[in-house]
Formats: C-alpha cells, structure tokens, sequence
C-alpha cells in the first residue's frame, strides 16, 4: 500500500511523496543523482516495457541498493524501527506544500478535474484502487493533498485488476470506503467483479475514466516509433464503435450507475457517493 500525505519535514530534511513516472524520459532524470537506495517489500524500479534506445533498469550504476524488508517481511514494522533508530519518530506534516490545483465549479469533464474532485471528498482512512493507466499522471499530484488514505497501485504490465483489488479491500476492511479509480478499456476484462460486489453488499464506489479508447496502447505503440499506422491498428485500439454504456452494464450487474459529462454532475454524484454507503459506479466521460 502507498500512503500518501502533505509534505513531511524530518529533522532537517523534508520530503514531498512523488510516485516514479510511468515513461523513463522522466523517470530517469527523477532517479539520476540517488546513491542510496532503500527497499521495503519491493524490487529495485524498472521501466514496464523495453523501449528503444532506453535502458529498462532506472536507478544509476553508482547506486547503492539495500534492502531493509523483503516482500515476506514486516516493512511497517523495520520502517517503524528505522526510525526509531534515526530518531525520526517525531515527523511533522507540513500543509504549505504546493497544490496542483482545485476543480472548476462547472465545465468539460477532464482527469485532472476528476482527481481535484476525489481529492476532496475522499474519506479519511479510504482505500484507494488504482488502474487509471493513461490518466493516472493528470490524477495522482492532487491525491497527495487528498486526506490520509491507502492506495493499491496498479501492478507492473497487469490488465483488469482494479475492480477485483477493490472488492478483496473492501472484504478485508467492511469499515472502510474503498474507491476504484478504474480506465474502461481495462474495466472490460474483469467486468464481472461487479456482480460480486453488489452480492456481497461491498461499501465499494468505482470511478470509470470512459474515454472510449485503449488509449495507453496508443501511446505505447507510438513510443516504438511506429507513427502514422494503418486503419484497421488503429480500430483495434478504438472501443467506442459501438460505445460501451457503463450505466447499463454496471446496473445489469446490480450496482446502481450514473454518468457525468460535466464537472459539476461529477462533484454531486461523487459527494454522494462518499456520504452514502453502498456499491455505485460513476461513468467519468472524458476526452
């Protein structure tokens, strides 16, 4: 799990939350300058595809990694004790960190819009299931402003774990509000977690970013260098002919839908969501 907060100052130091981006033109020079390293219940970062003419491994040669936990291990409990031993137990949250931004009260539906919205509502103690794939850069920055939560990432190269992750949360912790923020083209794989969740009464609420396209697949396939290609490549990765209808499909699996196309429908259905307990499901249209 990440948790994420403001901005932490620890004796002298302070440290602003920052996920390791998704593309290594950026996560590169993000890593460039570590000699230390430490791993708790992790693996040393790589990138999730080879790229041409771009190392898969992140971290510089010079670095040294060192791992305090395995993933077997307790790491809450040697982070605990590290620091403990650094005499940092006593980290304080600072709230002056820059904000990326809030919502505009009204307009086009956009993912930054949507994670300004999330970052205000979310609940404190919420867990956080996260499969936003090509719009999780847009979302993320404003989560960290968002109050103290768990989030389950999406995992390397994976396909459709988001709603699954969401109902075994939401079974593991009944008290506490798990939120799915969930890409339609991934959704389609696992849709039928769904129906599990309304069977077993789970306080889970999905938020679908339905913009009618595999659009990381795009992405990735334009990084290969292979620009300009053909029709019927680019009809493969175009699930909007014909268009998935996420309210029907959510509430033929028992979980009660609603659709916003504007930042204001988006901010009442998702503050609802949020008071009530209970499965819904928000189709986010997007650009």
């Amino acid at each position: 799990m990440d948790r994420y907060a403001p901005r932490l100052a620890c004796g002298r130091g302070r440290f602003t939350p920052t996920r390791i981006p998704y593309f290594p033109e950026a996560a590169l020079p993000l890593l460039a300058d570590l000699e230390h390293l430490i791993l708790v219940e992790s693996q040393a970062p790589v990138t999730f595809f080879g790229y041409p003419d771009s190392p898969s491994y992140l971290l510089p040669e010079a670095c040294e990694v060192v791992t305090l936990a395995e993933r077997a291990e307790d790491g809450t409990g040697a982070l605990e004790a590290l620091a403990e031993e650094c005499g940092a137990g006593q980290a304080v949250v600072l709230a002056n960190r820059p904000s990326p931004g809030i919502a505009p009260a009204d307009g086009p539906l956009t993912a930054k819009a949507i994670g300004a919205v999330v970052a205000a509502h979310l609940p404190e103690s919420a867990v956080v299931s996260d499969e936003m794939i090509s719009v999780g850069g847009d979302v993320l920055p404003y989560l960290i402003d968002a109050a103290p939560h768990d989030e389950l990432p999406v995992t390397g190269g994976s396909i459709g774990q988001g709603i699954p992750v969401a109902l075994g949360a939401a079974m593991a912790c009944p008290d506490r509000k798990v939120v799915v923020l969930q890409a339609d083209g991934s959704a389609m794989y696992t849709l039928q977690a769904l129906w599990t969740i309304a069977r077993e009464d789970l306080d889970v609420v999905t938020v679908i970013f339905a913009n009618r396209r595999y659009r990381i697949l795009d992405v990735e396939m334009r990084r290969t260098g292979a620009h300009g290609y053909g029709g019927r490549a680019n009809q493969m990765i175009d699930i909007g002919s014909p268009a998935l209808d996420w309210v029907k499909l959510s509430t033929g699996m028992g979980v009660a839908a609603t659709r916003a196309t504007t930042v204001a429908e988006f901010t009442a259905q998702f503050r609802r969501a949020m008071a009530e307990r209970g499965a819904k499901l928000i189709e986010a249209t997007i650009d």
